[in-house]
Order: C-alpha cells, then structure tokens, then sequence
C-alpha cells in the first residue's frame, strides 16, 4: 500500500487489498470468496451487457476519534438490493449474505479506511449481474455477487458548499412505472447525456422534473432533492424516484431536530417558497442547491443569497456525519461497528 494523501483524495476509484465474490448457478448461491483480482471473465453475449440485468448499492465505512470502524446503515442497502433484485427478477441473495461479504471486504481492507478528520471515508460498491450467455431477452440463469472497496473523498470538490442546478425537460431518468425505484445501472445511463449537458452549462448537476407531466419535482441528478420552509422538510414522493437511505436519515433527523417532516408530490411552483433547498445521497450526504434555473421559462430559484449553505442544511449534515463518525449517539441503530 503506497503513502495515500487522505486529504487530497478525489471520489473515485483505487486498487485495495481485494474483493469477496459469489456466484449462483442452477438455482443456488454458492459460497462467498476472497478475491485479489480486479477483473472478471465474462462472455461477450452476457446478459447484463447486453439487456442491463444489474443492481448495486452504495455505503461508507467510517474511522471515528476512537479508532472504531463504523459502516452506516448496512441492513437497509441490503434490503434496498432485495428490492432491486425483485424489480429485475434476479435471485436474491441468502440471509445475512450481504452483511458478511460487507464486513469481510471492510475487515481485510482496514488500512484503506481513512483517518478520521481527514474528510474521506471507505465506499463500498456491492454489485449483483446476470452473465448467462444469451441473445434474448430473458432473466439470466448465471449470477455474479462482488463487493468491492475504495477510499474516497468528497463527491463534489468543494465539499459541503452551494451549487448551482440546472432543471431539464429534454431528457427523462425514469417513468413513473420504470425501474427509478431500484438501484440499477440502467437509470444512471439514463441520466449522463442530461448530466454532460449541465455540466458544460456551467452547472453542478441537471434536475428533472416528473417525465409524466413535467410538472412535479422528480430527482437531482443521481440524488433526492429536499426543500425546507416554515420550520418543515419537504422531499418528493414519486414512483420514479430511488428512496435514498440518506434521505430517509435525514427526515429521522430533521424531526428529531423538531422540524415536520413530509413527502408528497412537489409541483415546480412551489419553488420560489424554500427558504433552502439540497440534493441527498450517500457520496455526497447533502448537496445544498445555491439556485435552480429553468432555461425554457427564463426563471432562477435562488436558495442561498450569500453564497453559503442554509442553517437547517448544516445542522443535519453535521448532525449525520457525527452520528457516522460515532462524535453523538446513534440512538437510531443506524450503525454496525466492526
């Protein structure tokens, strides 16, 4: 392992120590095993090239002041990968699977979990795909589990600061029906034209609005948007929207913070009525939104005036990275330590 520089680290990938895999064949999942090898042997006509039969999650593990290793909510990605596996007729994986393969990747990659105060954490990628080799479009017979590991910086270079978004209606991630409930690479394909699009507009990240009516708020990017006003945090309900587990302990938080809590449709007028508004997601934790703008209307939704992130935005994301780093009590049982 080569001197890493903790602070400087970006969000991507890095070669760790090795990865744990398991493969189910003839209706049944075998064992999971260490491996030290980066690739994987897969045929050309493999399912999840060719038709995206394919889930993944992702966490962080944490180094707090004590020297502990926390991983943050393990128990609800691995429900959330059920789910995913359901809504693209996968096999699901055995009980207690999913945690052991987390935590026996986390164990043997423990130097690669950085320091605490450093601003970077440990991601782990879990990743499940048919590979059956086959040119029609049916659920594969063959699958593949891998846990992988990489120690990552913030998502976003400047970390938890406002940035501008930009709201799209040439492009949709997901209907109403489709897979936006799952966690599947489908949906993030989806979403990189649009992405492409905002960035070379000058812009964080691209915001769509429902594809049904284009009405309604749907997503940020690859994140859950939330708004805050009269003392409540507001965030989209929609079946085309990933319920981000982020978002889900940050609505924990924000009542226990004595804020109201509610998710329901979201039209676009609405807007002008936050007093702060963000983007959520388990790479970024919050993203806070310095302003929208709608180029077909000509309107620009400004969140944050001087430039700075909102006061109810900063009090939940610290208050979550300190329940994260084991600084406050997880009175909520959110985190498995090592």
């Amino acid at each position: 392992m080569e001197n890493i520089n903790w602070s400087e680290l970006g969000f991507g990938y890095m070669k760790t120590n090795g990865n744990v895999r398991c493969e189910y064949h003839n209706g049944a999942w075998g064992n999971l095993e260490w491996h030290t090898d980066e690739y994987i042997n897969m045929h050309m006509a493999a399912t999840c090239l060719h038709y995206a039969q394919e889930a993944f999650e992702g966490l962080k593990a944490f180094k707090g002041k004590d020297g502990k290793i926390r991983i943050f909510r393990l128990d609800d990605n691995a429900a959330r990968m059920e789910s995913s596996c359901d809504g693209i007729c996968m096999p699901k994986l055995p009980e207690g699977y999913f945690k052991k393969a987390v935590l026996e990747v986390v164990s043997k990659n423990i130097e690669f979990v950085p320091p605490y105060e450093s601003g970077a954490a440990l991601y782990i990628r879990p990743v499940l795909f048919g590979y059956t080799p086959q040119i029609g479009v049916n659920p594969a017979k063959d699958y593949m589990f891998i846990v992988f590991v990489s120690p990552v910086g913030p998502y976003f270079k400047g970390g938890f600061a406002t940035t501008p978004y930009v709201i799209t209606r040439k492009y949709d991630r997901s209907a109403p029906l489709g897979t936006g409930m799952y966690k599947v690479g489908g949906n993030y394909a989806a979403s990189l034209k649009a992405h492409e699009s905002a960035h070379a507009a000058g812009y964080s990240s691209e915001f769509y609005l429902d594809a049904k009516e284009k009405k309604y708020i749907d997503e940020c990017g690859a994140a859950n948007f939330f708004g805050i006003k009269n003392n409540t945090y507001i965030t989209p309900k929609s079946t085309s929207i990933l319920p981000s587990i982020t978002n889900r302990s940050l609505m924990q938080l924000a009542e226990d913070l004595g804020l109201k809590v509610e998710r329901r449709p979201i039209p676009e007028d609405e807007l002008p009525t936050f007093e702060e508004a963000g983007a959520c997601g388990t790479a970024a934790v919050i993203s806070p939104i310095s302003k929208l703008d709608d180029p077909e209307t000509g309107k620009s939704y400004v969140f944050s005036k001087d430039g700075n992130p909102g006061p109810w935005s900063t009090k939940l994301y610290k208050k979550l990275r300190a329940i994260q780093y084991g600084d406050e009590a997880d009175i909520h049982n959110w985190v498995t330590i090592l």
